[in-house]
């Protein structure tokens, strides 16, 4: 299935967010020596998934995935990984839901907003809020299957170049 999507590092948190529906997200990058994922496991909230997402072109990317239960997560997260955690919040903005990823544990301070569309068209005639700090999608560094088994500290330069403040 082809995803349409941008992403961007906050510059600030949204008036409101802490209102807004949220839910835990646990992403489990495998095999750990890879040097970029694209494989995970996931718990996102009470659903468990299995997904293996693709780049195809820049905001394009191809996803793949299935249905996990409880018992199939725990048992492959059994498997050497590397975790991402986060609260993912869900942000109403001109009638669309952002997604806003607040980072736990050794990404603390570091806060993305992924947007999803209907088609390419919609992605480009977008215009992003004035709590959007800059658009990340050429930046690899910031890619789930990157940021996996990372601390803020190890990205800290890269975001300190986009202009971005620990939140």
């Amino acid at each position: 299935m082809l995803e349409f999507e941008r992403f961007f590092l906050a510059k600030k948190l949204p008036a409101g967010l802490e209102k807004c529906k949220s839910k835990e997200v646990l992403d489990i990058y495998i095999p750990k020596n890879a040097s970029h994922c694209v494989l995970r496991i996931r718990k996102n909230g009470d659903k468990y998934e299995m997904t293996k997402k693709e780049c195809v072109s820049t905001s394009v990317f191809n996803e793949q995935t299935i249905a996990l239960t409880k018992e199939e997560f725990d048992a492959l997260a059994k498997i050497e990984g590397k975790p991402v955690h986060k609260i993912r919040y869900f942000y109403p903005y001109e009638g669309r839901t952002l997604e806003i990823g607040v980072f736990q544990d050794a990404l603390k301070g570091l806060v993305l907003i992924d947007v999803e569309f209907e088609s390419e068209e919609e992605m480009k005639n977008f215009t992003p809020p004035d709590f959007f700090l800059t658009e990340v999608k050429n930046r690899e560094f910031l890619a789930g299957g990157m940021l996996c088994g990372k601390s803020y500290a190890d990205i800290e330069t890269f975001l300190n170049e986009l202009g971005y403040k620990k939140l």
